[in-house]
Formats: structure tokens, sequence, C-alpha cells
């Protein structure tokens, strides 16, 4: 009989506040096994305060219950990764190497924020031609947003470098070669509103899509999201539902650091179905921090995960290039070409969406 699907839950409480060896050892060991085993994390004990979620969740609302007209003043070139996504312009599954003819686009409105070349001023960004990853902020002109979503964006970076120090001891890695990654890297807050109307009647049927089957790009995603279900995992050729625990953030893994690992740990594919309750729309938020590395640095298999049972899967890659293939997928409309093993791992699994 099959083991009932779990998100393993993991608590970081020793790399917080400063636990003892072995209690970090133990909670490396607890990250590595649920790394290997789903690629997605239930992380307590991660420290940010209650008052901040609050802020951020009452600045999403308030951005994203203005009307539409309003939002579309924040728009930006698609390149730029910043900016408002209007609902249905975008096709996450593309990212991932999967064509669809047939299904409509992603019914999410996003809007993202991310580090600026400002924030990273101690780097000589001019000459690399990677600008467009730190691009500048547009912000609303709403009340208190900025400051709030700034204040989330913090904390969710501090969480997301306290797991690379997890993960570098989980993988038995020296601190430089995940920090190394990290001297200004492409970060990225998206916050998410399932953008049919609470209450809406729906159809039940395969192409309506709150977000198409996707991996992240980078180095580790930090998500905040509501307790309504739509968020679902691919695992052992089922998809399953997850949703936080109470105080819990999830965390899953990107596609740098599967290329890193050689496929030890693997970006869960994952999408977002409708929140449907009894044929109505249900709202859902959610806000994803990618943290995913300096724009300009190559990254492959590590040389502590090849030898000759397990040979490199993965061509080096610069970071800028990996994250631009993925962007013109889901923004631009481009098939992901280089997406080859996420669209296999689909297509293997019987389950590619029409």
């Amino acid at each position: 009989m099959r083991t009932p699907f779990t998100v393993p839950t993991v608590d970081v409480t020793p790399y917080v506040v400063g636990g003892t060896a072995a209690e970090r050892a133990a909670c490396a060991a607890a990250m590595d096994a649920a790394c290997r085993e789903v690629g997605f994390v239930q992380v307590v004990g991660h420290g940010v305060p209650t008052t901040t979620e609050e802020a951020f969740a009452a600045a999403l609302d308030a951005f994203f219950g203005q009307d539409l007209e309003a939002k579309k003043a924040v728009v930006r070139p698609p390149h730029e990764n910043r900016g408002y996504t209007p609902p249905r312009s975008e096709s996450l599954a593309l990212s991932a190497g999967v064509q669809s003819e047939t299904r409509m686009k992603d019914f999410f409105e996003a809007l993202n924020v991310g580090a600026t070349a400002a924030e990273h001023a101690h780097a000589d960004l001019a000459g690399l031609g990677v600008a467009g990853h730190y691009a500048e902020n547009t912000w609303p002109d709403v009340p208190g947003f900025r400051e709030a979503v700034d204040a989330w964006r913090a904390e969710a970076g501090r969480v997301a470098r306290t797991l690379v120090d997890v993960f570098t001891d989980a993988l038995d890695l020296a601190p430089e070669v995940l920090g190394g990654l990290l001297d200004h890297p492409i970060e990225l807050l998206r916050m998410n509103n399932y953008a049919l109307e609470a209450g809406t009647e729906v159809e039940l049927d395969e192409d309506l899509v709150g977000m198409g089957e996707h991996t992240d790009f980078g180095i580790v995603t930090v998500l905040w999201a509501d307790r309504v279900r739509g968020l679902q995992v691919l695992h052992e050729g089922s998809w399953h539902d997850v949703s936080p625990a109470p105080g819990a953030l999830l965390v899953n893994l990107g596609d740098l650091t599967t290329r890193l690992t050689n496929e030890q740990w693997l970006s869960t594919l994952h999408r977002v179905k409708p929140p449907i309750v009894g044929g109505t729309i249900e709202r859902r938020r959610s806000a994803a921090f990618f943290l995913d590395g300096d724009a300009e640095k190559r990254v492959g298999p590590l040389p502590a995960f090849v030898d000759a049972e397990h040979p490199p899967l993965y061509a080096p890659v610069t970071i800028d290039e990996h994250v631009a293939a993925k962007l013109s997928g889901s923004r631009a409309g481009v098939l992901n070409s280089a997406a080859e093993r996420e669209a296999a791992r689909l297509a293997t699994s019987g389950l590619m969406e029409r």
C-alpha cells in the first residue's frame, strides 16, 4: 500500500536563534530527507513576526481590491519581471517546456517587486548585460503598501538565506559554494491573487487553471499562502493538495538547486487549481519570495554529486540565461526548449495537461 502523501515539517529554530551543533545537525538531516523525498517543506521556527504577516496581508488586499485600470498603472515590460500582471496574461506551463493549445492562460493576477541595482550598489552590474534582473520597482499609490511589502520582503529574504545555511549543512558543502552565488542575487517577491471573484460560479474542467504546472527557477522559494485549497504538487505520478500548516511557511526547491545537486534534490513540479468550494470560487492569495542567485554566475552539477554512476545531467548555464529562458515562457509566451527534463517528468507521469 502506498504511504499517504504528506509535506514534511522542519523546525529551523536552531539556525534562527543559535542552536547547539547537535540541534543544527538534526535540523539539517531533516531538511535533507525532506528535499530528497518531496522537495516541498513546511518550515516552522522561522521567526517572522505575526504583525509583519498581518500588515502584509492587508497590503495585498488593498492593492488587489482596486479596479483593474488602477492596477494596470503599474504594468511593466515583461523582460523586467516587475510590476502588475493582469489575469490570463501568463502561461507558466510554457516555462516548464509544456505547450497547451487549448487551455486558457492562467487566471491569476500578480504584482512583482524585487531587489534593484541600487540595493546591490556594492556590485558592478553595469557591464554584465543583466540589468533587467535588477530593474527598479514601480510602487502603486496605495497608502502604507510599500512599507508593509518591504517589511515582508526583508523577512522572507532572511528566511531564504537561513535556508541556504541549512542546505549547506544538509549537503555537506563548504559555505562558499552556495554563499558564493549570493553576493548580488536576483530576488523577486511575487504577490498573487486568484482573480475570479469569490462566489463566481464556474464549470469544472481541466482547462480552468489558476497557475499552470511549473518548477520554480532559482535556489529556494519561500511561500506565504492562505489556507485555501488550490496548490498541488506532483509526487510519484499524482497531484496532491498542499496548504500551509498554522504558523508555517511553505518552502520549495528551485531548478538551480536541482542542477547543483545533479537531481539528488528535485525542484518539485507544482500548479494551482481553482480554489472551488460547492461550485464557486473561494478567494485565495499567495506571495512567493524567490532567491535566484547572482545573474552572471555559472551553475552546473557540483563535483560532489557527479561520479561514474551519476553522470552530469545538465550543462553549465549562467543564472541569467536560465532565468531568462524560464521568463520567456511564462511572461513572453515562448516555449522554453531548455526545460527538457522538467517537461519529461510531466510526460512520463502520464499527467500532462491537455
